[in-house]
């Protein structure tokens, strides 16, 4: 017969009469605590039966939502994720957690492509996050599964490093790896990313293409590097960048700073085109109509407008709609343009008259 105990941080906990600790009904007990901290948030099924569950006590605690499963053989305890996690964060550390679990079952492999690029703290927009990548240095087929994919390539020593206890590819091999097998616009994404944190040179990603230039995908993946600055601060910059190109919007400055004619420091922008007109990248939610932080921008924008220059704005939904993106865009500097030629046309007028 089992007693309830009492009540701990974790939920509740119950003992036996001889006062032996078998399970707690939230979280996990002290030993399988220990074992998911050493693994750095994740256990197997061993693991728990170590710790003193058994088969259909994991089952049930699967079953009810106590714990997930992530892959074969592997959990983790829903109840410790962040409470304030957003939903990228979260998919983002659980893809890291399936690199370490898939890399325990596995031998003579190098972590890769995406998951490299992953472990080495660089953005993974556009990329399918429902596998992990490996890559074996031996020859034959590649493997895929429903939740893994091993590459069959050869590795050079001086593309491998080690990031928390595993093996992966350079950065610069994870960006060329991931641009050959996604898209340009990714290659883009992550070389900004990487020169921006400072983890890698151009000369440097140069180098891997050529190394590699027999790759298919490698020929985006060296237009990706050469369009490439370290001055874009964020995806969304990276993609507005290549939508303005691929759009034949004239090339802009980056990260500009705007001053009045007294030489105090207005702002500094995003994009600056022909040295008149800004376009800013909204990344960020919104405040509420009112709120300081939108009253600010409010006034930063009219002593931008003030100063002479134009200023057009893009977010997230407007990337999905590229072609009406551009036209706004191009729009949006023939008006300022002709604005430009207007004042200078009245200004002529009124030096000589």
């Amino acid at each position: 017969m089992w007693i309830v105990c009492r009540r701990l941080s974790t939920g509740w906990r119950w003992v036996a009469k001889n006062g032996r600790e078998r399970c707690t009904f939230s979280g996990v007990n002290r030993r399988l605590e220990v074992i998911v901290a050493r693994r750095g948030g994740w256990f197997t099924r061993r693991d728990a039966s170590a710790a003193g569950y058994s088969a259909s006590e994991v089952q049930r605690r699967v079953r009810s939502g106590q714990w997930r499963r992530m892959s074969y053989n592997a959990y983790v305890e829903p109840s410790s994720d962040p409470t304030d996690e957003t939903p990228w964060d979260r998919a983002l550390r659980l893809y890291r957690l399936s690199i370490r679990m898939a890399f325990e079952r596995l031998a003579d492999v190098v972590v890769s492509h995406q998951s490299a690029a992953a472990l080495h703290g660089l953005p993974l927009w556009g990329t399918d996050l429902s596998k992990v990548h490996f890559t074996r240095s031996v020859t034959g087929r590649d493997r895929t599964g429903r939740t893994l994919r091993i590459h069959r390539s050869p590795v050079e020593d001086d593309e491998v490093v080690v990031v928390d206890g595993l093996p992966v590819t350079s950065v610069e091999r994870a960006i060329l790896e991931t641009t050959c097998t996604t898209s340009y616009e990714v290659g883009v994404v992550l070389s900004d990313a990487a020169l921006r944190l400072g983890s890698t040179t151009r000369e440097q990603l140069a180098a891997c293409v050529e190394r590699h230039r027999h790759w298919p995908g490698s020929p985006a993946a060296r237009a990706a590097v050469q369009f490439a600055d370290g001055l874009s601060e964020s995806v969304g910059e990276s993609r507005l960048r290549v939508l303005m190109a691929n759009h034949e919007l004239p090339p802009p400055e980056l990260q500009v700073e705007i001053r009045d004619d007294d030489g105090d420091l207005i702002g500094r922008v995003d994009f600056l085109l022909r040295r008149h007109s800004i376009v800013e990248f909204d990344g960020a939610i919104k405040y509420g109509e009112g709120t300081p932080a939108v009253l600010a921008e409010k006034r930063r924008e009219d002593r931008l407008r003030a100063a002479g220059y134009g200023l057009a704005r893009v977010d997230w939904t407007d990337l999905d709609h590229p072609q009406q993106t551009a036209r706004h865009l191009h729009k949006n500097l023939r008006q300022h343009e002709l604005t430009i030629a207007h004042r200078s046309s009245n200004a002529l007028h009124l030096r000589q008259t």
